[in-house]
């Protein structure tokens, strides 16, 4: 058995089917960065209702962590003639990941930053004594370090 762990963003919404023997298969399509110019797409196959708490929270975008088992990878040929490899994996287990931030936050984010901006303009006739100086917050997508 081949295991393993993969970290990306859902490319699209998690799809429903059901097999016609009537068992519940959920299909996620998870783009990870291989390199900084290459992306490798996975297929991922939920059996069941293991995961059906979980799987409405995610949609197009969200971040992801799965492990899994490995399938035997695909080959096919594209529209331009070229040979492509369709990489697919059985999970076992499906994790949110903490690194990227929801639609909301950034919402949010957006939202602080220009009420701070307010209150600096309207504090800017008045003394700053006991006032902590505005720090410039570091983007989810910058390593600080």
């Amino acid at each position: 058995m081949n295991q393993a762990t993969i970290a990306g963003h859902l490319g699209a919404d998690p799809e429903v089917r059901f097999t016609s023997s009537g068992q519940k298969v959920t299909t996620l399509r998870v783009a990870c960065r291989a390199r900084k110019d290459e992306t490798i797409w996975w297929r991922v196959s939920i059996w069941g209702d293991q995961f059906d708490k979980m799987i409405p929270y995610f949609k197009k975008g969200s971040p992801i962590i799965v492990v899994g088992e490995l399938n035997k990878p695909e080959i096919f040929t594209d529209r331009d003639g070229k040979p492509q490899i369709s990489m697919s994996m059985t999970a076992s287990s499906i994790m949110f990941s903490p690194f990227g931030r929801p639609d909301s936050a950034k919402g949010e984010t957006a939202h602080n930053e220009s009420r701070a901006e307010e209150d600096r303009e309207e504090d800017s006739s008045k003394p700053a004594y006991g006032k902590a100086k505005a720090t410039a917050s570091i983007a989810d997508d910058e390593v600080p370090f």
